[in-house]
């Protein structure tokens, strides 16, 4: 039945829910996508359930009549449920959640077609290098002229010139038109037994159409993408959608060369880099239903799937899950829950799984499906200390003698290595030699960090770069700036010193900054034109090099300096995951691990390879200490430009706190980071036991004070930055 009367849910949260009629002849549903008049202006809302959004009553003769449905599918109801599970859980507006779901406004503009290019066959009147050049690589392309160009590495202004000459045709083409469909049976790969035991639970997982959380936990090189696309086979022989999620841009290029290998076709991507005619492309095909495989970033899980089946979340341990700004959610248990709605299997899958997800396997909340052993004999590596207080590398040097003898080994032999420091650019703080001067960021409280490849001091909170001065700009002495401490650049500078011959690669989220540039590194690496990889954790993650025998860590320390409440276990699951990169193929692998507190239970449980044991003690600390999963924690985070305001109204809030058996409050104080993008900051803490409902103790309390137009107030619910 169609409505004459609809509440709207608006994009924009501080209009709260409107009401509106429905002309006669309009056809509308609950989650229909429509256009609605406000004053002189024209919002964008969906149409929701008004049980569901509770709104002051408005007389039927005063309603405003709809202006239009947009030719996209309704939002269905269990992704409307998902939006209101996520605004509760994590404390935020329903609209900002929801423009996530519309998250391509080209997308609601229904069909549309764009002119793109190709050649004819014909040559030019006149033809120079420039033509000729572009002549060669377009051959087979087709796209926009600005496309073109950057496939020609031409200016548009030549490829201009090739139109007027009838050398390049207009082609007029669908911006909707279908992706390449996926064959479940176009390359059976063969699975150890260990592999095809699992593969045929989380296929008959997929069958049964059911919710299922399932923890597939695998040690590193154990086949763990192998197994989980016999599910995603599965899932696309039944025709029914699949979300597989990944942690990083970086990774997704070599995740689409061995899904395009397996199933003949690659799936479709989504990210924050897509042109936004390919974010509409996306979005429509996802709606419609016509797309198979989404492969994405965290905001992926958000799109409407019109027909979902399966969702998995690859490296489910990894913290950039969690979105830090904004919606403050984790990607990880947002998508357990669209399972949940969807009625439909997840897995999470990790060799260093979450302590959070291992209870609730423990639990019994979760099945855990097993993955002993790497594939196809390899063995995992052997796993070493150095004890930085015995072995010091000496002065102005960041690798001690057992590392640089096993690196000299590996170039003599062929073989690769990489060292890992999870620190972007050349040293982490310049300072002057002559007075003392410090650089800091001047928005943020951090120090800038030098980039000597792109000769640049960079602030890598709020993205502030200024060139380094030739005098120090406090007592102007010149060629007086030091570096102090060590980033990836510096060790790559100190690989070169030691290993002239060798060839090194900087790997970090600067220098793999598309995926364009991450294929173009492993197809390097593949093709052992890489002899050294010098990465931050961005190296920890999904790649795969045969002839990769040696990792050395270079700081293991250096994660344990920060005092979170997940430090331990974070340093646990990055080093175990950058050992993991070592011999995966058929020689064996060796991982020397440089540390000053050899005796710290995180370090000793890698020497001895024993997970259990590490987060047996991590869970024993958490259960003592009410931390997560045995407890909750949420952070109120209140920011001004004027530092006397935030100082105050952080203030109030604390006098306000709740006073609450089975909640603490702890602060207010200022944040670590106590100046961020030109905001001061306070923060408070709530720990809560299991029995408080910590969402409405925060809202009850944020609810009853207002603070000037100046100041912010962010919540968020298990916090995995403490900055």
């Amino acid at each position: 039945m169609s409505l004459t009367r609809v509440r709207l849910l608006v994009m924009n949260a501080a209009l709260g829910p409107l009401d509106y009629k429905v002309p006669e002849g309009m056809q509308v549903e609950h989650g229909s996508i429509v256009i609605a008049p406000l004053g002189p202006r024209q919002v964008t809302g969906i149409v929701w359930e008004s049980e569901r959004l509770p709104a002051t009553s408005v007389p039927e003769e005063k309603l405003r009549g709809l202006l239009a449905v947009l030719d996209v599918p309704p939002i269905r109801a269990e992704l409307r449920r998902l939006i209101e599970w996520t605004a509760d859980y994590y404390v935020a507006p329903l609209a900002p959640v929801a423009r996530m779901v519309i998250s391509s406004g080209g997308a609601l503009r229904g069909p549309a077609t764009m002119t793109e290019y190709r050649l004819t066959g014909g040559t030019p009147e006149r033809m120079t290098p420039q033509r000729a050049a572009a002549i060669e690589a377009l051959e087979g392309e087709q796209g926009t002229i600005r496309e073109l160009s950057g496939i020609a590495d031409v200016s548009e202004g030549v490829l201009r010139g090739l139109v007027n000459q009838g050398v390049l045709e207009p082609v007029e083409v669908d911006v909707d038109r279908p992706y390449t469909r996926a064959r479940a049976d176009f390359h059976l790969p063969n699975l150890s037994a260990d592999q095809r035991e699992v593969a045929d639970q989380l296929v008959a997982a997929v069958n049964a159409a059911e919710f299922a959380p399932i923890l597939l936990d695998g040690v590193t090189g154990s086949g763990k993408t192998e197994t989980y696309f016999e599910a995603v086979g599965a899932a696309i022989a039944e025709d029914r959608q699949v979300l597989v999620l990944l942690p990083e841009i970086a990774l997704t290029e070599a995740f689409l060369s061995r899904f395009e290998s397996r199933f003949g076709a690659a799936p479709i991507v989504w990210h924050s880099s897509l042109k936004s005619t390919e974010r509409r492309r996306a979005w429509r095909a996802i709606a419609s239903g016509e797309a198979q495989v989404v492969v994405g970033a965290r905001s992926a899980l958000f799109l409407p799937y019109a027909n979902l089946g399966l969702i998995i979340v690859d490296e489910a341990h990894e913290i950039s899950f969690k979105q830090d700004d904004g919606v403050r959610y984790n990607a990880r248990d947002v998508a357990v829950m669209r399972a949940h709605f969807e009625k439909v299997p997840v897995v999470l899958a990790s060799a260093t799984p979450a302590l959070e997800s291992l209870h609730m396997a423990d639990s019994g909340t979760y099945e855990k499906l097993v993955l002993p052993s790497r594939f196809g004999g390899a063995q995992l590596p052997d796993i070493k200390l150095i004890d930085l207080t015995e072995e010091k590398p000496g002065s102005g040097a960041w690798i001690a003698a057992p590392l640089r003898a096993a690196l000299e080994d590996r170039l003599a032999k062929g073989e690769q290595s990489l060292l890992f420091l999870n620190r972007r650019g050349y040293a982490p703080l310049t300072l002057c030699r002559h007075c003392g001067f410090r650089f800091q960021c001047p928005n943020c409280s951090a120090w800038l960090v030098e980039h000597r490849l792109s000769q640049r001091l960079a602030c890598h909170h709020c993205g502030h770069e200024t060139a380094p001065p030739e005098k120090c700009p406090e007592c102007g002495e010149p060629d007086c700036l030091v570096a102090c401490g060590p980033g990836v650049e510096r060790i790559a500078d100190e690989v070169a010193e030691i290993l002239s011959d060798a060839r090194v690669a900087v790997v970090t989220s600067d220098t793999l900054n598309s995926p364009e540039k991450a294929a173009e590194f492993v197809a390097m690496a593949e093709a052992k034109a890489i002899d050294v990889i010098v990465g931050t954790q961005l190296v920890t993650k999904g790649f795969h090099f045969p002839e990769l025998t040696l990792v050395g860590v270079i700081d293991a320390d250096l994660g344990l300096e920060g005092g979170d409440l997940r430090a331990a276990e974070r340093t646990y699951q990055q080093v175990a995951q950058v050992a993991g990169r070592a011999g995966r193929g058929a020689k064996p692998g060796e991982v020397l691990i440089q540390t000053r507190h050899p005796e710290a239970p995180v370090i000793a449980a890698l020497e001895a390879g024993d997970r259990d044991a590490f987060y047996e003690a991590e869970t024993d600390a958490r259960r003592y200490a009410g931390a997560p999963p045995f407890g909750r924690w949420a952070a109120i985070i209140i920011s001004s430009e004027d530092e006397r305001e935030a100082r105050e109204a952080a203030q109030r809030l604390g006098d306000t706190r709740p006073h609450l058996d089975d909640v603490q409050v702890l602060g207010p104080a200022p944040a670590p980071m106590a100046l961020l993008r030109n905001r001061y900051r306070y923060r408070l803490l709530l720990n809560a036991r299991r029995t408080a409902n910590l969402q409405a103790v925060v809202r009850d309390w944020l609810g009853g004070i207002d603070h000037p137009p100046g100041v912010r107030v962010g919540v968020d619910v298990d916090p995995y930055s403490f900055v």
